[in-house]
């Protein structure tokens, strides 16, 4: 949660005005500032994280699916850089191939059972960092 820390200032002053009239003004000012805790920064830099790597694995998994040119620069590094994310998981399931001409289709069921396990650890995490946090 964020923190809010509010300070108020009064100030009043009486005297009396060019026409000899009394007056009274009375002044109050309120500031206000929002900070976030080390708990809150935390949780944002886990979720972060997670939606980072969920985004690799579905660049992974469409690229896979669609028979993406391994030639490539771009569909290279991601593969490369999330088959470390996949590897404990690539024996759990067969991998399912399609051949369509020259372009051939890879499902891989590995790819969402890593988002799915990735998920759940980043959520534990979060519940881990905010255990004693009160609502």
């Amino acid at each position: 949660m964020a923190d809010i820390k509010q300070t108020v200032t009064r100030t009043e002053d009486r005297g009396v005005d060019n026409t000899g009239a009394e007056v009274q003004q009375q002044t109050e000012r309120v500031q206000t500032k929002a900070g976030v805790d080390a708990t809150t920064t935390s949780q944002n830099v886990v979720w972060y994280v997670l939606g980072f790597i969920e985004i690799l694995l579905g660049f992974r998994f469409v690229l896979k699916l669609l028979g993406a040119n391994v030639a490539s620069g771009f569909v290279d590094f991601i593969y490369n850089v999330t088959g470390v994310l996949t590897a404990p998981f690539d024996s759990i399931f067969g991998v399912t191939k399609t051949l369509a001409g020259e372009t051939q289709s890879v499902f891989e069921p590995s790819i969402l059972v890593a988002a799915a396990v990735y998920a759940l650890i980043a959520w534990g995490i979060v519940k881990l960092v905010t255990i004693n946090q009160k609502n």
